[in-house]
């Protein structure tokens, strides 16, 4: 598929420098009538070979190849666009939005090979062709796209789309091509285009520089000396820090500056003081003064960010990058998060008294603090529902759970699994592979890589990409999608054993799979759905974990093998609304903060005040932090691409309450009629049609914002439904 014009013309970050959840890392097409290879032994150049359609040549990439592998693919791409430009003919559809469909195929392999090198497997090398080829692939693509005589052509076809005989998806992509090109800056002349051009080249670097100091904190580690600061954890996660200890050359036990090694510290360690060196650890992340600082980088981001959404013609940064999304405006984001915020801090209220009479009654004689939430957590989940993480966690083996995804995918989605690791190149030795066919017929639907474990080199938290994704447009193209996860490995021999929570982001990363791999769209551009719906697919899959063909078949105990039992399934479905304050304020302050951050017209140069006033002046819970808080949040600023968007998770949420209430009002969530018509009308229809149509057509109307309230134990009925104005 060719570099989505889009996000080639929207201040193209390179997508390596930090690749959001569900969002391609690259977009390759092997159909693309393209040039023939350059003469050049660089193997990043060559034509994907071996089976499924060709994949990439993991075990030749290597950083020294990618300046000249960009260089070429530059050459190549300016070529196939100034061709379209000296057509001689009248520009049609067919000859411009068209023809502009199938460029870019050799940038997109480029591109996808490298998002991998700097988010999987990065390294210095990596991290300093990153920060000088961020800002000029920037500013290649801003030039390359707003060519005067580029943009001439579309606005003629645009403006002769009602008399060209056009079917309904060729006229959404016309519409959606001018309307874009308009809203990045296509009509700007003279003084203001080339100052749109210097916006994006910074942007692009300070995007790249910001992603590798977050990543060189992460990297960092709390070392622990003595057998007394393992008080309370358990042994598996025990030697788990001390091979981490042993990766870095330390003795004792290192616990890494990640997600995966501070929550489960912070949930178990019963050593209050080193809960609160590990947690200052996490949460200063990019705050801490040093070389790693990112305040000064967020303040200019934004400042150029104003600068941009000023000349683009928007009120606010906010305004331009919800233009074409499900919400629309900033207004109607805040009415959806502000709705569920007071009964979430009110949830919370209730969860701290709750925890504070657990630490009164041990005679602890403290006060409830951030570093104390998911320990005391634990304890009131303990006594009011008899629930121990660690009586969960020997359900779920993390092996069992990868073959209870690829179940769903089948039973549901017709998409079978089969593994055929090492027979394909992979990127990391631990890295396994699978093809994936249609169980109907057999046939081929494409490669799907399973980046499991946490190391060094590769970034935080969980991620979906693709290395080329479908298209029938130039001869129909399989799919090559990846999830990459941060699950800490287990010492050798022993299972990898996994909490509740981390078999739903598993299921959640999966979802992101299904949807490119279920996507059957003619025209690249109209697989690129609205930010606010990208996670919706994705937050529906993570339903299924556990219902009960999923909890007999694959929820086994690690020792017995028995399935879970229905007595602990009973416990846990009593407790599903349980911490939900937490969870929701958390990732909910975060939202809020970032809407509030980018819709403004004047941009704030006092990172942490802002964010401390924020955070008062809508109550934040003094016994929480924010999720992400700004000197660390790389969905806003190692790319645009969550930047006034990370409400999107409560729109999609939103969306995903109200589906799997349509499949449990059946009276069995496997119901395939229901999973049919979800498939047809909203996974495998990309973005040819209106999302918001498209969900109505699916459930008879809007959603109804009281099934996530239902959904989290929050008190319903003050609502409406999403999308009322």
């Amino acid at each position: 598929m060719r570099v989505a014009l889009f996000a080639a013309v929207s201040g193209f970050a390179l997508a390596a420098s930090f690749t959001p959840l569900a969002e391609d890392s690259a977009m390759a097409n092997d159909h693309a009538a393209t040039a023939e290879a350059p003469e050049t032994e660089n193997p990043l150049l060559a034509e994907w070979t071996g089976p499924y359609e060709g994949v990439p040549p993991w075990d030749e990439m290597a950083p020294e190849h990618f300046p000249g592998a960009f260089e070429a693919a530059m050459e190549e791409m300016r070529a196939e666009v100034q061709a379209i430009i000296d057509n001689p003919e009248p520009p049609t559809f067919a000859n411009t939005n068209e023809a502009m469909e199938l460029v870019g195929d050799r940038m997109g392999n480029v591109q996808a090979m490298f998002g991998v090198a700097v988010s999987n497997v990065s390294n210095d090398e990596y991290r300093a062709v990153q920060r000088e080829w961020s800002p000029r692939l920037a500013a290649f693509y801003q030039e390359l796209y707003l060519q005067p005589e580029l943009v001439a052509r579309y606005r003629t076809v645009y403006e002769n789309r009602e008399n060209a005989g056009l079917t309904a998806e060729q006229l959404r992509l016309v519409e959606r091509d001018y309307e874009q090109l308009q809203r990045n800056g296509a009509l700007l002349e003279g003084a203001e285009r080339e100052r749109l051009a210097e916006i994006t080249t910074e942007l692009a670097g300070l995007y790249s520089e910001f992603s590798n100091k977050v990543l060189a904190d992460e990297e960092t580690y709390v070392l622990l000396d003595s057998e007394d600061d393992l008080a309370g954890l358990s042994d598996s996660f025990i030697a788990t820090l001390r091979a981490a200890a042993e990766e870095r050359g330390e003795e004792g036990w290192a616990i890494v500056n990640t997600r995966s090694f501070m929550q489960p510290f912070l949930q178990y360690s019963t050593r209050r003081d080193l809960r609160e060196q590990v947690w200052r650890a996490y949460v200063n992340r990019g705050d801490n003064g040093d070389a790693n600082d990112t305040n000064d980088i967020i303040a200019q981001i934004l400042a150029l960010r104003a600068e941009r959404a000023e000349l683009l013609g928007f009120e606010t940064h906010a305004h331009w990058r919800m233009a074409d999304t499900m919400a629309q405006t900033p207004e109607n984001a805040n009415e959806l998060m502000m709705r569920v915020w007071p009964a979430a801090v009110a949830r919370v209220q209730q969860e701290v008294a709750d925890m504070q009479a657990i630490a009164d009654a041990e005679g602890a004689d403290i006060t409830i603090e951030p570093w104390d939430y998911r320990f005391y957590a634990e304890k009131v989940r303990q006594a009011q529902y008899s629930i121990d993480e660690s009586e969960i966690r020997p359900y779920f083996q993390l092996e069992n759970m990868i073959d209870a995804m690829f179940y769903m995918a089948e039973r549901l989605w017709d998409l079978r699994f089969t593994e055929n690791t090492g027979e394909i190149p992979v990127f990391q030795e631990d890295v396994r592979t699978f093809v994936v066919t249609d169980a109907r017929d057999g046939s081929n639907v494409g490669v799907f890589y399973l980046d499991t474990y946490a190391r060094t080199g590769k970034r935080s938290g969980a991620w979906m990409t693709t290395y080329r994704s479908q298209q029938t447009l130039g001869g129909e193209q399989n799919v090559l999608a990846s999830n990459n996860n941060n699950f800490t490995e287990p010492p050798e021999g022993e299972p990898a054993l996994i909490s509740l929570d981390d078999a739903r982001t598993l299921f959640h990363e999966f979802g992101h799979g299904i949807h490119y791999l279920l996507q059957d769209v003619y025209y690249p551009s109209l697989a690129n759905t609205p930010r606010d719906f990208v996670e919706y697919p994705s937050q529906v899959m993570e339903n299924w974990v556990l219902t009960r063909p999923i909890l007999n078949q694959f929820a086994r105990h690690v020792e017995t093998g028995e399935p879970m039992p229905q007595e602990l399934v009973d416990r846990i479905d009593a407790s599903s609304t349980f911490n939900q304050g937490f969870a929701t304020v958390e990732y909910l302050a975060s939202a809020i903060v970032d809407m509030r951050l980018h819709n403004r017209a004047e941009p704030i140069t006092d990172v942490d005040a802002f964010e401390r006033e924020t955070l008062a002046d809508i109550g934040m819970p003094d016994e929480i932090v924010m999720r992400h808080r700004l000197p660390q949040f790389n969905h806003l600023f190692s790319s645009d691409a969550y930047s006034a968007g990370y409400y999107s998770y409560l729109w999609s949420e939103t969306m995903d309450a109200d589906t799997w209430e349509a499949f449990e009002e059946s009276g069995d969530v496997w119901d395939r009629t229901i999973a049919d018509r979800f498939r047809e009308t909203l996974l495998s229809t990309g973005n040819e049609t209106d999302r918001a149509e498209a969900y109505r057509e699916f459930r008879g109307r809007d959603p109804d914002v009281d099934a996530l309230l239902r959904k989290r134990g929050f008190p319903t009925g003050v609502v409406g439904a999403v999308g009322d104005q």
